[in-house]
């Protein structure tokens, strides 16, 4: 960085000022000088084109030096911006004082060295730009081999402006001013070495030009941080100046000098920005809508050349200026306004994609989707539809699975550098969208952000569809597995428990039967131990019966059925109460899922918690049956891992669609707290 003598930020702000006020005296003075002039005087003839467009430059690089000075008044580009615009302003002022002081019959004090220092010493103004060009940020050349580029392209340019300065002016205009010397302080040179010293001072001025842009690109793609964010507006004022270039060969009279003011602020004003604050506005979009339109008026000239020839090659002088006024209106309106705005939206879309359609984005996204087989083909549609409304090199599509499976769907070659965007669904992620953090179009405005969110919220529900989907073929392939094991068990229990008990119940019957004649007494006690057999049996059959439905739900209901658990928990030296509001009547599955809940808590507090009290309570929400059990013992420490009863409380919950929380509240104790929703009851 270029770095000036300590300055105290009132005196920086007060040298800033008085650029500003001196720069813009010169230029009122430039302006006055150029409305007294006579367009057709000997000095008009010797400079042409007014003085101020080149006198503004002054107040404007001053203006820009004082926003840096206010900011840091050490900043050395600062000071630079400040003397370039006093020596800019001195250039228009020395121009207008040209065309005014000097007429045919006389010539004003200060005539020749106003004319020496405009064809002379303002010859060095485009080594100035190319030294900030080649400097900033940093305030020294590029290593390495551009370090010796840059100083071939400073000395080359240097050199070719001293030629400037003491070669004769052969190519002036011949004109009769008394007291004019136009060569002022020249070398006496051949007229013919000149005519091939200039024209060669012209190219090395170019080339010299030219090594600085492209020095510009380079420190660019080697700059890091804040040098980067500060090389990307001047890297934007370099492509800004080669479309100004190009449109130079073109520009004549206002539109030219124009091009020139353009030319000269451009840089100092990005550099103005870069070092005050890079993040002002997004210079990526600010230099993707410079390529575009750039493009785009480049592509609409050339139409309009290409008209205007076609129009003077078919019609010449057939038509009278009427009957051609007429005939371009037509064609403008019919053939040429049509074809430019096609061209405009195919510039575009070539350039940043469809992301200017949103709604041809998005609706395409969501017919594609609707004719999509579900799970990775319609990520994939997402990623392309990402990928072509961008038309960034690189989408991937992540959705998390169930069993902490991942499934990816990639685009394009994933980049060094790679940005991740959170794909939610109803506040729960639910996978994410990878984005190449460099290049130019990865970089996103406000509206291309929210045309990203219409297109993740479509990827979010492809995702929960997806994952849905293979959520309910797992719940399926659990309940066939459960109700298999369920009739297995049953099946074993009657044949191997059941079955056999009452095929001695037979056995014993029958020999109490035929024992009942000869010896009455010991049929009376084979029926007796018969009886005791026939009472296992029952207990049995209650057990298998308990297994499928607790009976206290149908004999207590459910308030009745986890009041009847309670008292058994007191037995253990729990207190233990429950409290329910009205529940009304209860789905089968909601109750059996309930007592199952609040058994496994109360079986976890009695293990666990060691814990003095306990309460339940039920209750009815938004259409689902709220069940908390809550306890006062030392709740559970952060590291513990779920155990098998809170994996069947979560699954018993899931089952019906609801969710099961266990949390430790600040007060202490444990509190489960179980949603079961019962939509359909």
């Amino acid at each position: 960085m270029l770095s000036a003598p300590p300055q105290e930020p009132a005196a920086a702000r007060c040298a800033g000022a008085g650029f500003v006020l001196v720069t813009g005296t010169i230029f009122v003075l430039s302006v006055a000088l150029d409305l007294r002039t006579d367009p057709t005087g000997a000095g008009a003839q010797l400079a042409p084109g007014w003085g101020w467009p080149y006198a503004i430059l002054g107040p404007l690089l001053a203006a820009l030096a004082t926003v840096i000075l206010v900011r840091d008044p050490r900043q050395g580009f600062g000071w630079a911006l400040a003397w370039l615009g006093c020596f800019w302003a001195l250039d228009g002022l020395a121009q207008s004082w040209v065309r005014y002081a000097i007429g045919y019959d006389e010539a004003l004090a200060g005539s020749n060295l106003a004319l020496w220092f405009l064809n002379r010493a303002a010859a060095f103004l485009p080594v100035t730009i190319a030294l900030l060009l080649l400097l900033f940020p940093t305030g020294r050349f590029l290593p390495g081999r551009w370090r010796v580029a840059s100083w071939v392209a400073t000395v080359v340019m240097v050199l070719a402006t001293l030629v400037i300065v003491v070669a004769p002016a052969y190519n002036l205009p011949d004109v009769a001013a008394p007291g004019v010397d136009v060569n002022l302080g020249a070398i006496d040179l051949p007229e013919a070495v000149v005519d091939v010293a200039l024209p060669l001072t012209a190219v090395a001025s170019i080339a010299g030009l030219a090594v600085a842009m492209a020095t510009v690109v380079v420190r660019f793609r080697r700059s890091h941080g804040l040098e980067r964010d500060r090389m990307r507006w001047l890297l934007w004022s370099v492509v800004a100046m080669s479309g100004l270039v190009a449109v130079s060969f073109l520009a004549l009279g206002t539109m030219g000098d124009l091009v020139i003011i353009l030319l000269v602020t451009l840089p100092a004003a990005a550099m103005t920005v870069g070092i005050v604050d890079p993040s002002l506005v997004s210079i990526e979009e600010l230099l993707g809508r410079t390529l575009v339109y750039g493009l785009l008026a480049a592509i609409i000239v050339g139409v309009d050349l290409l008209g205007l020839g076609l129009l003077a090659t078919f019609l010449g002088d057939r038509l009278d200026q009427r009957q051609v006024v007429l005939l371009v209106i037509l064609l403008t309106v019919l053939v040429y306004a049509p074809l430019r705005d096609w061209l405009s939206r195919w510039v575009r879309r070539l350039v940043l994609g469809s992301r200017a359609d949103r709604y041809d984005a998005v609706s395409g996204l969501a017919a594609t989707l609707e004719t999509t087989d579900e799970g990775s083909e319609q990520l994939a549609a997402v990623a392309r539809a990402v990928a072509d409304a961008f038309r960034v090199p690189f989408v991937s599509v992540e959705v998390d699975r169930g069993g902490g499976e991942r499934l990816v769907t990639t685009v394009g070659e994933r980049p060094a550098q790679a940005r991740v965007l959170p794909i939610s669904y109803r506040g729960e992620e639910v996978g994410r969208l990878v984005l190449p953090v460099r290049g130019l179009r990865s970089r996103l405005s406000p509206e291309d952000e929210e045309l990203l969110g219409d297109l993740v919220r479509q990827a979010a529900a492809a995702a929960r569809s997806s994952r849905l989907a293979d959520e309910l073929q797992a719940s399926r392939e659990r309940l066939v597995l459960a109700r298999e094991e369920e009739r297995r068990r049953i099946r074993r229990d009657l044949h191997d428990g059941l079955g056999p008990a009452l095929g001695g119940v037979v056995f014993q019957l029958e020999s109490a039967r035929l024992l009942l004649d000869r010896e009455p007494d010991q049929a009376r006690e084979q029926l007796a131990a018969t009886s005791t057999l026939v009472q296992d049996v029952v207990a049995d059959v209650r057990r298998l019966v308990h297994d499928l439905r607790p009976p206290a739900l149908d004999d207590r209901g459910l308030v009745g059925a986890l009041t009847q658990q309670a008292e058994r928990m007191r037995a253990t030296g729990l207190a233990t109460t429950v409290l329910a509001d009205d529940l009304g009547a209860l789905p089968a599955a909601v109750e059996v899922a309930a007592y199952r809940i609040v058994g496994e808590a109360l079986t976890n507090v009695t293990r666990h918690a060691r814990a003095s009290r306990c309460e339940v309570r039920l209750a009815v929400r938004d259409g689902g049956l709220v069940i908390t059990v809550q306890d006062d013992g030392v709740g559970i420490d952060d590291d513990t891992e779920s155990g098998v009863g809170l994996l069947s409380m979560r699954e018993r919950a899931a089952e019906l669609g609801g969710r099961t929380d266990v949390t430790c509240p600040p007060d202490g104790g444990t509190l489960v707290r179980a949603t079961l929703p019962m939509e359909d009851r």
